[in-house]
């Protein structure tokens, strides 16, 4: 019987990791994060009244395994007209959303599309915003408000969800049936707190049996964890999580010079691994888990993203051998 194995994220780290891991014979679920508010999604949700269609799109296709047109057409973002900026995947779930009678039948109708392999959860199916406040009592609220355009270098003192939210009974489930829960690579504050921020989240985990891996990011974030090493990122998700990390996988690849360079003129550094037994008691993973090349970027796209990724195959490498399959 293969492993049930639970992913949780968003954005292009849900992506990486995802694209990997389905080349696994384990049955996977992916809870992703619906609190996104900018580029595309932000206006689709403004605009339409829809839910934020653009962490789950990504999760779909990373699992897909229909032929490679409808993975490109789903990742294809309009460089020109009234359609300008948008991605078409994020247009294909909003129109899906207002013709089907509910989101699961939207979520049905994209997986037999998409033919993906395992089941792609929305942490939650209400509409809700993510807030964070810094130590110096600034409260910002709207997830594209933190990530994008924030000269905030102070620490977050606190995050919340405005409205409250329930929790998609599936993701609960997905969470109690998993013998491992994977979380990250992603932002720290707009990919990963804001699933443990819908009620039933954490207490699941909590509760569950399954080891906790984390998947250390590579680089800092500009106003969500600015001068942060490692193990600060680990102090606050275990904050957040209410329960010991497990296994933490660290890249000591080197990092190119002129990556460096383009993260330094953002304000932004590589993530120093300063965990050490006497502060973190869970194993320790480092291994070269960097891609070859630097990402490529769209011109259309209006959000600044980062060009350095973790590579697929190399972390399913690690995984598998943590997960033993």
């Amino acid at each position: 019987m293969k492993k049930k194995i639970t992913v949780m994220g968003g954005g292009t780290g849900g992506f990486v990791v995802l694209s990997g891991l389905k080349k696994l014979p384990i049955e996977l679920s992916a809870i992703v994060t619906m609190m996104d508010s900018g580029g595309s999604t932000g206006r689709l949700r403004d605009q339409l009244g829809v839910l934020p269609p653009g962490d789950l799109r990504q999760c779909l296709v990373a699992l897909s395994e229909a032929p490679d047109l409808w993975r490109k057409l789903f990742l294809y973002r309009f460089e020109t007209g009234d359609f300008e900026g948008h991605n078409f995947g994020n247009i294909f779930l909003s129109a899906l959303e207002k013709v089907s009678s509910n989101y699961h039948e939207v979520l049905e109708t994209v997986s037999y599309v998409l033919k993906t392999k395992g089941q792609v959860i929305p942490v939650t199916f209400d509409k809700t915003h993510l807030c964070v406040e810094y130590e110096n009592g600034t409260i910002l609220k709207g997830e594209s408000h933190i990530d994008e355009n924030n000269k905030e270098t102070g620490r977050i003192t606190h995050a919340f969800l405005e409205p409250q939210v329930s929790a998609n009974g599936d993701a609960l489930s997905a969470i109690e049936n998993a013998q491992e829960i994977i979380i990250g690579p992603g932002d720290l504050y707009t990919s990963i707190i804001p699933i443990l921020l819908v009620p039933g989240i954490k207490s699941h985990i909590q509760s569950a049996s399954g080891k906790i891996i984390y998947i250390m990011n590579l680089m800092t974030k500009l106003g969500q964890t600015s001068q942060y090493g490692a193990m600060d990122h680990i102090q606050d998700l275990e904050g957040y999580l209410g329960k010991a990390i497990d296994v933490v996988i660290v890249n000591n690849g080197k990092i190119d010079a002129e990556i460096i360079k383009w993260y330094t003129s953002h304000n932004e550094r590589p993530v120093i691994n300063d965990i050490n037994s006497s502060t973190f008691k869970g194993m320790v993973i480092e291994e070269n888990v960097l891609t070859g090349a630097a990402a490529l970027t769209n011109k259309a796209d209006k959000l600044t993203r980062s060009i350095l990724r973790h590579d697929s195959d190399k972390l399913a490498r690690v995984i598998s051998r943590i997960l033993s399959v």
